[in-house]
């Protein structure tokens, strides 16, 4: 499974266009994507609050097109019987600006107990049509001032997380015929839970937080080539990634690092070193079909690229005094998948199965030379979600990640159980509280999220909640049980 510490369907076809923007906001979003084109570090889209809200598809276009993208369509025949006057041809085609603005505070009361979080984010986007073509640009800005009172953090982590810029979904989007282009920077999401990660295998995540944040801020879009056909039920995908974009995981000492340093090895003598390849031949390729039956949304897809979340290859010297190299390794990995959907009426149920072949994971070994051993393993979750009255939600998941070929000095025990509980309901119109409950059976330990939404019916909300981990080490979550945090979150969207 891609949860915490080791990894966690479809995007839009189409992006809104509507009203013009003005030269100063264009030149504000020119000097966001410049920013980003100098830092380090993306972050995602889409939110744990979309998930599992549509109602049943009864086309494929109804499937792959969103409700911004139908609003701002025009009806195709229509069109077709109306061609464009002389001076409609001659206008120019409007553009669209947006984005939003987010501030996230989190205090960690665990001992010991510290400053977490203060981070600001702005992300500011522009796109239209020109000449047939559909285009976007957007970029984004991140800046967290709590490394600069507070004193916990590394040097390294606050030189990692205090600043960074970068392009987001940056693309042009070209149909010919029966196929659709879109080449650039952007979100390919081929599976979609709530909470964690499973058949998403082609985005890359932004794990500084784990699955703490929302997920239009922890998915990282890649530079891609994507090639989709439509006919009838059918849409098949061919995805192309010349430049992979991994994950970001942090570096040592920061808030939520997966990996524990020994206590023998003295932090002088600990060197960890960013090993993510991004030549030609590390690119990533991958193709999905997917299939409408009698009202079964049904997938099936192959995918091969470096993996985007680290394994870490360890090096160990005993002389004269102990020394620890701690290294980023993304081998070579395939993933065959499926997945399924199904509206019944009462209820929603979805279900998600991957087998990886060749990845890296770790050995408790102390003779081994790098402590990875690479093997394969299946993932699969089913999830039932039902709406309630005052649009709540009630989701039940339950996963498993399965070893084949186990061996005995693996870390990770040949099978691992886990469930995932939410629940969400509207007062009123302004008050939405959310619980989510995620732990893993096998080792007890879990990760409690309980938030309360105050929604202004505009374009600003406001979140107060906290995030509770319970549990021994080695499980998903009881390696952060010193975590537990309160936070608070702003958001503006323009």
């Amino acid at each position: 499974m891609n949860a915490t510490g080791s990894e966690m369907q479809a995007a839009a076809l189409h992006h809104a266009r509507s009203a013009s923007s003005r030269r100063s906001r264009i030149g504000a979003l020119a000097a966001a994507i410049w920013l980003g084109s100098t830092g380090v570090g993306v972050h995602a889209a889409d939110s744990l609050d979309s998930l599992f809200e549509e109602p049943e598809p009864e086309s494929m276009d109804e499937l792959f097109t969103d409700e911004a993208d139908a609003a701002d369509k025009p009806d195709e025949a229509t069109a077709a019987k109306e061609p464009a006057t002389p001076a409609q041809r001659a206008e120019p085609a409007a553009t669209h600006f947006g984005g939003f603005f987010e501030n996230k505070l989190a205090y960690t009361y665990a001992r010991p107990k510290h400053w977490s979080l203060a981070r600001n984010t702005l992300e500011l986007s522009l796109d239209g049509s020109l000449n047939g073509m559909n285009w976007k640009v957007s970029g984004r800005a991140v800046w967290d001032p709590v490394f600069d009172f507070e004193d916990y953090y590394p040097h390294k982590v606050e030189d990692d997380q205090q600043f960074e810029a970068s392009v987001r979904e940056t693309y042009i989007d070209i149909s010919r015929g029966d196929l659709d282009f879109r080449i650039g920077r952007q979100h390919i999401i081929w599976g979609e839970m709530v909470g964690l990660f499973f058949a998403d295998v082609v985005s890359a995540k932004d794990m500084r937080e784990l699955v703490l944040q929302e997920f239009d801020i922890l998915r990282i879009p890649q530079w891609a080539v994507r090639a989709e056909y439509f006919q009838d039920e059918l849409h098949a995908e061919f995805v192309w990634i010349p430049y992979m974009t991994y994950n970001e995981v942090g570096e040592p000492g920061a808030e939520f690092f997966d990996v524990e340093l020994p206590d023998f090895v003295p932090a002088q003598n600990f060197r960890y070193r960013r090993d993510r390849p991004h030549a030609l031949d590390d690119g990533a390729y991958g193709v999905r079909f997917t299939y409408l039956l009698d009202g079964w949304d049904l997938s099936a897809f192959h995918y091969n690229s470096r993996d985007a979340m680290p394994a870490f290859a360890r090096t160990l010297d005993v002389a004269p005094e102990p020394f620890l190299t701690l290294r980023e390794v993304h081998e070579r990995i395939a993933q065959t998948g499926a997945t399924l959907a199904k509206d019944f009426g009462s209820f929603v149920l979805k279900a998600e199965a991957i087998y990886t072949r060749n990845k890296p994971v770790g050995v408790d070994d102390p003779a081994d030379t790098d402590g990875l051993l690479r093997t394969d393993l299946l993932d699969y979750v089913v999830g039932l979600e039902w709406a309630l009255a005052n649009e709540g939600r009630f989701n039940l998941q339950a996963f498993q990640r399965w070893f084949p070929d186990h061996e005995r000095t693996m870390v990770d025990d040949d099978l691992q159980s886990g469930l995932s509980l939410l629940l969400s309901r509207r007062f009123g119109n302004h008050w939405e509280p959310e619980l989510l409950w995620i732990t893993s059976v096998d080792h007890s330990d879990s990760l409690l999220r309980a938030k309360l939404k105050w929604l202004s019916g505009g374009n600003w909300n406001l979140a107060l909640g906290v995030d509770v981990f319970d549990g021994d080490p080695g499980g998903m979550f009881g390696n952060y049980d010193t975590r537990d945090r309160v936070y608070t979150e702003l958001r503006l969207t323009f």
